[in-house]
């Protein structure tokens, strides 16, 4: 179904032919509505009404953006207010399930964008200065940002949700606790744990398997509120803080875990990090990781491209595939991934409740000093990270690595036995 209405004043005649373009690409979209306003005309786009959605264009800039940088383009357009659309979820889900008919998107002129934010992209490379550089420009935006939107444990990971009716702070829990059983952490366990955030996961450690966890964050913001977070539970002396890269840990440890860490290491680096790992482990001992992956059929396009959230959002940012790192374990290190659980579903109601919880704090968030800009930079990434999960395939693991498969128990009946 295609309509036009509200014939006006002509556009340019390079406006009129990237219009044309755009709009012939929509015709085919075999799912959803769109209804399209622009300074020009009212147009109706699709066959279905499953999932409808109005975009109005407010500045004739969007459509050059959209030839010179394809879907970057259409972003930044965005964020400069130069659209807007009655919602964006349901715009993103009808773009998911039209994907193969979003070719005609990127055209010659976006392709060399495209490579352009490429190029800044390989540059922000996760080295030990450059992964300090990219933390930093995420992570220490404002301790009291993310509070708006976290729940108490300030776990900045996906939830794990048992029903879709508890709470996000309850998922929270429910998640630090799964993964203290996987570890089977017990009374005198040294864990080491790469990746800090704010310090929710070493304090449930401590408090209620009575272990000692050395962690570490390069973030100064992270490092600065997990140390008073420490001391004010009186943890001192059985959580040790550092501000190291994970390249330059050394000791011996039981346990080593990693939640939502290894999408800060690079494809390129993967050896590495996984070699560190195993040099910290005793011969006996098991580790988990949680990390958002990409998947297998869309990985090698990923590491040749960027998107919006490496962009905008975690510069240096790379999320593995599944065969990478069962690739990188056995060619780097005797480790082996001998067991893992996948919660994607979790991971859209955790970004579901981020979301809610931030559109709620927005007079907060704008009385920290954040404009416009930042506002629409945090809708678009917080919705688009949520579609990810339901519509576009991404999925979340938790993955029990060891020496020796025998040291992950083949029965999860232990998982049921609560601290």
């Amino acid at each position: 179904m295609t309509t036009v209405a509200m014939a006006r004043k002509n556009p340019s005649l390079d406006i009129s032919l990237i219009r044309n373009q755009l709009f012939t690409m929509l015709r085919q979209f075999e799912h959803g509505t769109v209804h399209w306003n622009d300074p020009w005309a009212t147009h109706s786009f699709g066959n279905s009404e499953e999932l409808t959605v109005s975009v109005t264009v407010n500045d004739p800039r969007f459509y050059r953006r959209v030839m010179l940088e394809g879907s970057l383009g259409a972003a930044e357009s965005y964020l400069q207010g130069e659209w807007d659309c009655s919602d964006l979820m349901p715009l993103f889900r009808i773009l998911c399930r039209n994907m193969d008919r979003l070719g005609s998107l990127d055209s010659a002129w976006s392709k060399i964008g495209g490579g352009l934010a490429r190029v800044g992209h390989v540059l922000r490379t996760n080295s030990l200065t450059g992964s300090r550089n990219n933390i930093a420009a995420h992570y220490d935006l404002s301790n009291d940002f993310f509070r708006c939107f976290l729940d108490p444990t300030m776990m900045y990971s996906s939830a794990i949700f048992e029903e879709e009716t508890q709470t996000l702070h309850e998922a929270s829990v429910n998640k630090l606790d799964q993964i203290c059983q996987k570890l089977k952490l017990q009374a005198g366990d040294r864990v080491i744990e790469i990746g800090t955030g704010w310090g929710g996961l070493a304090e449930h450690a401590v408090r209620h398997y009575d272990c000692h966890v050395t962690t570490t964050t390069i973030s100064k913001q992270q490092h600065d509120f997990a140390r008073e977070r420490f001391r004010n539970a009186g943890l001192e002396d059985r959580v040790t803080l550092l501000q190291t890269d994970y390249r330059q840990l050394t000791g011996s440890y039981d346990k080593l875990v990693s939640i939502e860490m290894i999408e800060a290491v690079g494809h390129e680096y993967l050896p590495a990090y996984f070699q560190k790992c195993e040099s910290l482990l005793k011969p006996g001992g098991t580790m988990l990781i949680q990390a958002i992956l990409m998947p297998d059929h869309r990985y090698e396009t990923y590491r040749r491209s960027v998107d919006f959230i490496q962009k905008y959002i975690f510069p240096g940012g790379h999320l593995p595939s599944i065969s990478a790192i069962q690739q990188a374990l056995p060619q780097n290190t005797q480790l082996r991934l001998t067991r893992f659980d996948e919660f994607a579903d979790s991971y859209a109601l955790t970004l579901r409740a981020w979301r809610k919880a931030f559109f709620e704090h927005l007079d907060r968030i704008t009385a920290l000093g954040f404009d416009d800009r930042f506002i629409r930079m945090w809708w678009w990434y917080l919705m688009a990270a949520e579609v990810s999960f339901t519509d576009m395939g991404h999925v979340l693991f938790q993955m029990q690595i060891a020496r020796d498969p025998a040291a992950v128990p083949a029965s999860r009946d232990y998982l049921y036995a609560r601290a």
